[in-house]
């Protein structure tokens, strides 16, 4: 064993001899060709711990080529998965991430060694220092890194802040990804960028563009469920519906189309929300659905929801659905269903009344006095409507207090349409003595 041990040493010390005399006429064929050589030595006599030590030594040397360096991170890399136990693999990559730190030139290997030890910490149970790992990387930085490969790895970068429940940092992530570049056609995308520089091939295992973006708006969806931003969630939702994949298997948009149509009814009521309830509507898909296209005709159609019935009717498919929202929505995703029916009551009610009694109010939504003031109150606070409430006298006012500016206007549009019909009905009484005196005459 000795023996072999000093006749490795002794090849490697000849290769090292011959490597120095490449490098110092500058031959960089020779050079790649020597030091891959000890690698492979290294390997052929499974001395895992000499590998490292020599890929060290290489990096080190006095006017080192940075192809000689390219060419041992290189080599090196394809040994990864060779390494006989897990510590051996890990060291390897540690060594290699070490010469490869700070170098331009091997900077995408480096990235890519990064991502395979944290996902080595993460399959311990490592979830914070994997995530710690990866976040060493700025990718978006790396001009010669394919696009694809750029997205899944801040993808995964995302995928651990969510999983240590680092939120901050998720959304910050996230927004290094344009929605937009999922719209983009690879096959026109330029193989050259600035020059000489070539954009490298992604790897094999790197998923296709529309993969990415459902793996993305998938992401987004866990990262506003933390917060309950249904109407946010339902666009992501809405976004991955529209992935032809999807679109195309009705096994895959149906429940899709459900979930849209669901945290459409859990958004509150604003401009958006109500773009996209009025889109969805329109979609002939919700066909395959009728049971949810009524549930969301209820929602645009002006009339008070009986908040009993729609439970009733709705309680199963609710159920159902739990499972598909996620586990930690629940009963807090009920409470929020009645919540909105309650809003859109009162929303009907402000479009027929100007003045009604709190108690007629009361009535119309099905609640008691305290609980009608109280969501009453909640959406005066919140801009959604505009309202005074009389409490000694028991009536809630819906019409908008008027400046006098705004009563000067009225009184002016109202003089003109006076002055108008005045006009009007003396030009029809002098048509019509016209046409009686012509008569007359006859």
């Amino acid at each position: 064993m000795e023996n072999g041990g000093n006749s490795l040493e002794a090849k490697i010390e000849a290769l090292l001899n011959v490597e120095k005399q490449m490098r110092q006429i500058g031959d960089v064929a020779g050079t790649r060709k020597a030091v891959t050589d000890i690698l492979q030595l290294c390997i052929d006599a499974g001395a895992w711990a000499t590998l490292n030590e020599q890929i060290v030594l290489i990096s080190k040397r006095r006017g080192k080529l940075k192809q000689a360096v390219q060419a041992i991170v290189h080599q090196a890399m394809q040994y990864i998965d060779k390494t006989p136990d897990l510590d051996s693999k890990i060291e390897l990559i540690k060594t290699l991430n070490s010469v490869s730190a700070g170098k331009i030139y091997v900077e995408i290997e480096r990235a890519r060694l990064i991502k395979k030890l944290a996902k080595i910490k993460e399959e311990q149970g490592q979830i914070a220092e994997a995530a710690d790992l990866m976040q060493e990387i700025a990718v978006e930085t790396f001009g010669a890194m394919a696009k694809t490969e750029k997205i899944a790895f801040i993808l995964e970068q995302v995928r651990l802040c969510l999983d240590r429940q680092d939120y901050v940092r998720a959304q910050i992530l996230a927004r290094k990804i344009s929605p937009r570049v999922f719209e983009a056609d690879p096959s026109k995308e330029k193989k050259t960028k600035e020059g000489e520089s070539i954009v490298e091939e992604a790897p094999a295992d790197i998923p296709s563009l529309l993969e990415l973006k459902r793996i993305y708006y998938q992401l987004m969806i866990r990262y506003y469920s933390h917060n309950n931003d249904y109407l946010e969630i339902c666009r992501c939702y809405k976004s991955i519906y529209e992935i032809p994949s999807v679109k195309e298997d009705p096994a895959h948009w149906i429940p899709v189309l459900r979930k849209i149509c669901w945290y459409l009814v859990l958004s509150p009521h604003d401009p958006m929300q109500s773009s996209l309830l009025n889109s969805t509507l329109e979609d002939k898909n919700l066909s395959e659905i009728p049971h949810f296209r009524l549930l969301l005709k209820q929602l645009v159609t002006m009339e008070v929801i009986i908040w009993t019935s729609l439970w009733n009717t709705f309680k199963d498919e609710f159920e159902n659905e739990k499972n598909m929202l996620g586990g930690s929505l629940g009963e807090k995703a009920a409470e929020d269903l009645r919540l909105r029916v309650i809003e859109h009551n009162i929303h009907v009610v402000s479009k027929y009344y100007s003045r009604v009694t709190l108690k007629r109010l009361a009535d119309l939504l099905c609640l008691n006095l305290q609980e009608a003031e109280k969501h009453l109150s909640d959406m005066v606070v919140s801009k959604a409507l505009v309202a005074k409430i009389d409490r000694p006298m028991g009536v809630v006012c819906f019409q908008t207090a008027k400046d006098s500016n705004e009563i000067l206007n009225s009184w002016s549009t109202n003089l003109e349409k006076l002055l108008e019909l005045v006009e009007k009905s003396c030009h029809q009484i002098h048509k019509e003595t016209m046409v009686h005196k012509a008569a007359l005459r006859a």
